[in-house]
């Protein structure tokens, strides 16, 4: 056993806990392809295909690759809208710009806020679902995304109402 320690400190120096891309910190004791899904912008499908891009094995733990590995996995994450067709990325044919590109981590979620704020603005459709907090989609409403309080009978309350009222009478008595 005492052989064994050693080993699994020298494994432990080897490790990068946290792999830096963009503005996020990813885990570096996960796999390649666990860890890049969980950056903003990028899921499962796009962490597999930039694993086999950088031809790295992608159930390999992230923060055991050489540092040249992982340089270029952060290359092809940034550059990603130009190594994959146009229909598997996140922004096409942008509003203002016309490029597409692939937004990940708090970029993406900026542009999202802009589109939003932009929609609510030229008070389309969509623009004023989102100013009343009503769905966007085309889901019902009818029967769900209740947000003003309980509808309908709480059982609980009504208990507890009477237990109270029962004690009540139970002191004048």
């Amino acid at each position: 056993m005492s052989e064994e320690e050693p080993q699994e400190q020298e494994d432990d120096e080897d490790l990068q806990y946290f792999v830096r891309i963009g503005q996020a910190d990813l885990d570096g004791t996960k796999s390649v392809e666990r860890s890049l899904s969980e950056l903003n912008g990028v899921g499962r499908r796009t962490a597999r295909i930039i694993a086999e891009e950088a031809k790295v094995d992608r159930t390999a733990t992230f923060g055991r690759l050489d540092e040249d590995v992982i340089e270029e996995v952060v290359e092809l994450v940034e550059n990603y809208a130009d190594e994959v067709p146009e229909w598997l990325t996140n922004r096409q044919r942008d509003f203002y710009t016309g490029e597409t590109t692939h937004e990940i981590g708090n970029d993406l979620q900026l542009t999202r806020q802009q589109d939003i704020n932009r929609m609510k603005m030229i008070d389309s459709y969509k623009g004023a679902r989102h100013k009343r907090g009503q769905k966007v989609r085309g889901q019902r409403t009818k029967s769900t995304g209740r947000t003003e309080g309980t509808i309908g009978v709480n059982v609980e309350e009504i208990r507890e109402e009477q237990a109270e009222e029962a004690a009540a009478e139970e002191d004048d008595e």
